[in-house]
């Protein structure tokens, strides 16, 4: 299986580079896994509304060309479905067994995601209505990834 992560912006923080090495690593035995950092706009204080949709507009336009097609697009999204590390599981299991190996996971920026790039997506994920910066949740989803192959397979990790 192959797996994209489209990521706004790039990562500052030691820690969270640590972090995602350590799981794409992990990761290797099971799935082909890159994160790609999307170039971000600058966000100044005091945005208009729409000023923010021309920010987003912008970020997804940059996410959508990277997009091949036939590709499963999962968005991340507050409005999206949650679901359990379980669910995950059952979904990317499903996908490989249609045939379809080939995933994008798509994180926005500080902003969020624009509603074509929403649009676009196979499934929209919400992580919970609480609020995480956009460099960590990399590292959340990735983890995610990473425990939803542990359960398909039955190893140990999952608890």
């Amino acid at each position: 299986m192959n797996i994209q992560i489209f990521a706004i912006g790039k990562v500052k923080e030691k820690y969270i580079s640590d972090g995602l090495q350590e799981y794409l690593k992990r990761m290797r035995p099971y799935a082909c896994v890159e994160v790609k950092e999307v170039p971000d706009d600058k966000v100044p204080e005091g945005l208009s509304a729409r000023e923010a949709e021309q920010v987003k507009a912008r970020e997804g336009e940059r996410i959508l060309k990277l997009l091949k097609p036939g590709q499963v697009v999962i968005a991340l999204d507050s409005r999206g479905s949650m679901i359990s590390s379980e669910q995950l599981a059952e979904e990317i299991s499903g996908w490989g067994l249609a045939g379809k190996s080939d995933l994008a996971f798509i994180i926005g920026g500080s902003l969020g995601l624009h509603s074509e790039v929403i649009g676009r997506a196979d499934l929209v994920l919400s992580f919970g209505k609480m609020t995480f910066p956009h460099q960590l949740m990399r590292l959340i989803l990735l983890e995610q990834i990473y425990r939803a192959f542990k359960i398909n397979r039955g190893e140990p990790y999952h608890k």
